[in-house]
């Protein structure tokens, strides 16, 4: 009986706590529980009424506000206000600029998967696509990375004129003011196109459109302001650059040592003009050298008080035209051999009027909460999509390259170590661009995530990393000879970049996910941590019980939650129907729920030390983050109609992320300060152990046939990118490569091979794609051959003469033999690499 009674109780509190019992459900249980376990018990009459009148206090406590406010969350609250750590301004700024989007159902524990996939599908206008189609295409066309990057160092002075001229600087910028007034899905594909054929021009495009001074304009400028600029920004008769980092200030860039005194000065022959005299000396400045427009942070100081009591008034922004007396600007840096324009700017005591400071007098000072709502939605979409364009160029000729080249009489990508790399590139693409277009979806959505631009700048670069180094592996020495013909070595030499810039990943990783998302994504913590910053006692009290409350009740329902998932593996969770998709939203589920319990207790155990136990943070962040990109990949294959075709990549994309979460679980697990709350945290977490596996060799196998096959799955994994087309061929490149003889005509011509005439083969991409169709069109023809030479009917060594040999002995016909030879001269373009003469290589200047 007494067991029956134990489990009877052990059931109730799991039910109580699975399903958030409010603090009242919990009380009325306990009010009849405790008493029928007592006379269980057998206790005696005086210890019986003990516990009643125990319980009565409990009860009473607990249950009337007033008095629970005044003995347990008063207490409570000056507790958390001695453990709660020290945060500057601009951590706070940081922390309370943007806005809380999906990542807050991650970290609510239950996501409701069905307001994720009621988010709009991606999609672009009638003249978003017009100009995606046209202009994009035209510039794409323009661009020759080889000739950018080892002979002008610079874009040709026609590609800046087209780029003005067509509107690309002016992407965000409101119609009303002459721009185009994109969406952010437009802009991410405008990027990610470009990308996809030089990385050189991506940047000099996505940068205006990004953090910066047309931005800044639109959010907080004038009007005098905009009216002045924006219209010539957006035709670009202005080019824009905004410097914040520093010698002395990267990642910490609140530290800025650059200041600004308030002051009166003579300017543009106007005498006793109130504006600021400026000193600064930045690097890093992506526009700068080239720049006419130049967005500047600093510190301002009013010594004089001319503006008011206040001597240290904060970070500010100022937008200074770099024709101003004392601006220097024009020197270059050169990273990675990139050759987007990027040097330093400083200046020492430019005096500036008032009316730069951008949203003049009333937004002094307001500079760092500014640039931080802005980066919230500028690093949603420029380096995710810049990584995914150059990811899709990598897979998809990684994928014709396996498939085109061979060794041991086999296609390289049939070797299972070759597989092995391909399936990552396919997987790790079908999850970046996931994420992009996810991402985009919430800054047309209003949003502005701020912990989910984190993510994807993070990740999407990250994994874009694996996938340039991947494919290069597949392409061997094709990778690494320099010249016209390699379309994968710049963007292998330049990948840290994007790691680097607008938050460096180690940075973002061990700091900022995790340690923003806490907080800002939280149900409570950022209540409770505002009601501890507030003054008013009376108030702070009261809400600071609310949240303490709702808290308390969220970390018992995650606990039982946790257990019962863990045990279950998440079955039974209602979730959105579909055979291939069910387990992986139920995954997903429970390992939300034991998130958001590792979170909370992440941060009741380490209190505010949490913010230096940078390892802690990162492995919960990667936690955080594998849910968000799952998310996004199933978002992406349900809005793709659930296509058959694409569950290969899928299945590698949830199973590589759930299998990474298990990973950064135990890890967070294995290094717990708190070796009790561990092992608490392991029973419930993983009661039955770790049972994920990474994803199988057969997976692996289904996606490199993908790769290295024409088809709807390989064309929707890499649909956006740039392929070179006889029609929007650029007649100002130089043939790059021998152009075969044209495909036979007539009645005996193969009609499969006239699909590849679209490509442009004098362009490096262009002949893979075509040697790939013709390598997969001659394929019965050449074993026709192959078998003749292994009978003996055929001995010349030379495989043209061989060709022309088959020819002669009937083995092929005449038609047949031509196509043999094309497909010869095109798969030998492809394969062989560029050589120079030694004064080709010698520097251009």
């Amino acid at each position: 009986m007494a067991i029956l009674t134990v489990l009877a109780v052990l059931a109730v509190v799991m039910a109580l706590a699975f399903f958030r019992a409010s603090i009242w459900s919990w009380l009325v249980v306990l009010a009849v529980i405790v008493p029928v376990v007592a006379i269980q018990s057998r206790l005696s009459a005086d210890l019986f009424q003990v516990v009643i009148v125990l319980l009565a206090l409990m009860v009473a406590v607990l249950g009337i506000p007033p008095l629970r406010r005044a003995l347990v969350s008063s207490f409570a609250l000056g507790v958390f206000r001695k453990i709660l750590p020290h945060v500057s301004q601009t951590e706070q700024e940081a922390l309370d600029a943007g806005t809380v989007w999906w990542d807050g159902e991650l970290f609510g524990g239950n996501p409701d998967w069905r307001k994720l996939l009621a988010y709009p599908k991606a999609s672009l206008s009638l003249e978003e696509q017009s100009f995606l189609d046209n202009e994009t295409e035209t510039l794409c066309a323009m661009l020759d990375d080889w000739d950018i990057t080892h002979v002008r160092q610079d874009l040709p002075p026609q590609v800046w004129q087209f780029i003005k001229d067509k509107g690309f600087f002016g992407m965000i910028i409101p119609k009303e003011y002459g721009g185009l007034e994109f969406s952010a899905q437009a802009h991410s594909a405008v990027v990610a196109k470009v990308a996809s054929r030089s990385g050189t021009a991506a940047v000099t495009v996505m940068v205006p459109n990004s953090l910066g001074p047309a931005e800044l304009l639109l959010h907080y400028g004038t009007q005098e302001q905009k009216d002045k600029y924006l219209c010539r920004l957006a035709k670009g008769l202005e080019v824009p650059c905004f410097a914040l980092t520093g010698p002395f200030a990267g990642s910490d860039a609140g530290a800025i040592p650059d200041y600004g005194i308030v002051c009166r000065g003579e300017f543009g022959g106007r005498r006793d003009v109130l504006g600021v005299r400026v000193t600064w000396e930045k690097r890093y400045i992506t526009l700068a050298p080239v720049a006419t427009l130049l967005g500047l942070a600093f510190k301002l100081y009013d010594p004089e008080h001319l503006l008011g009591e206040e001597t240290a008034r904060g970070i500010t922004l100022a937008l200074i035209p770099t024709d101003t007396p004392g601006v220097q600007v024009g020197r270059r840096h050169f990273p990675l051999n990139s050759a987007f324009q990027n040097g330093p700017t400083s200046g020492k005591d430019v005096f500036i009027p008032m009316e730069y400071i951008i949203g003049g007098q009333e937004r002094i000072g307001q500079g760092w909460r500014m640039l931080m709502e802005c980066l919230a939605a500028g690093r949603s979409i420029s380096l995710p999509a810049s990584a995914v364009g150059g990811c899709k160029q990598a897979a998809r000729s990684s994928g014709a390259y396996g498939r085109v080249r061979k060794q041991f009489k086999l296609p390289i990508g049939r070797f299972e170590g070759v597989e092995e790399a391909l399936a990552r590139i396919g997987g790790n693409l079908y999850m970046m661009d996931a994420a992009r277009t996810l991402t985009a979806t919430a800054v047309d959505m209003g949003e502005k995530p701020s912990v989910i631009s984190a993510i994807v700048k993070y990740h999407c670069t990250e994994r874009g990393r694996a996938v340039i180094n991947d494919a290069m592996d597949v392409h061997g020495g094709k990778g690494i000879c320099m010249g016209p013909g390699n379309y994968l070595a710049r963007s292998y030499q330049q990948t840290p970049i994007g790691i680097t810039v607008e938050g460096a990943n180690i940075l973002t990783r061990t700091m900022i996910i995790f340690g923003q998302g806490a907080i800002r994504s939280h149900p409570y913590v950022l209540k409770e941590i505002r009601a501890a910053h507030d003054e008013n006692r009376k108030r702070a009290v009261r809400d600071f019980d609310a949240a303490l409350i709702g808290h308390a009740s969220f970390v018992l329902s995650n606990a039982a939650r946790a257990l019962v998932f863990g045990l279950t593996g998440g079955r039974g969770t209602p979730v959105p129907p579909g055979e291939a998709t069910k387990r992986y939203y139920q995954q997903l589920t429970r390992y939300s729920t034991a998130f958001a319990l590792a979170a909370d207790a992440a941060m009741l155990v380490l209190g505010g030390s949490l913010k230096r136990r940078e390892k802690i943070s990162a492995r919960l962040g990667d936690v955080l983050s594998q849910m968000y990109l799952c998310s996004a990949a199933l978002k992406r294959f349900e809005d793709d109609g659930r296509p058959e075709t694409d569950l290969p990549l899928l299945h590698w994309a949830m199973q590589d992320a759930l299998y990474r979460i298990q990973v950064a679980f135990d890890g967070t697990l294995q290094n717990f300060p708190s070796r009790f709350a561990a092992l608490l945290l392991r029973v419930l977490i993983f009661p039955l152990g770790r049972c994920l596996a990474p994803p199988s060799d057969e997976l692996g196998h289904r996606i490199s046939g993908l790769l290295m096959q024409p088809g709807e799955a390989r064309d929707r994994l890499t649909r956006g990118m740039y392929l070179p087309t006889v029609h929007g061929k650029n007649e100002t490149h130089h043939a790059r490569f021998p152009h075969p003889s044209p495909p036979p005509e007539g009645e005996g011509a193969n009609e499969s091979l006239r699909e590849f005439s679209d490509y442009d083969e004098n362009e490096a991409i262009g002949a893979l794609e075509a040697a790939l169709l013709s390598t997969l069109a001659c394929e019965p023809v050449q074993a026709r051959v192959d078998e003749a030479l292994k009978a003996g009917q055929l001995v010349e060594m030379e495989e043209l003469l061989r060709i022309s040999e088959a020819r002669d002995k009937g083995i092929i016909s005449i038609d047949e033999a031509l196509l043999l030879e094309r497909d010869y001269a095109l798969r030998r373009a492809v394969i062989m690499v560029d050589d120079f003469a030694p004064e080709q290589l010698r520097a251009a200047h």
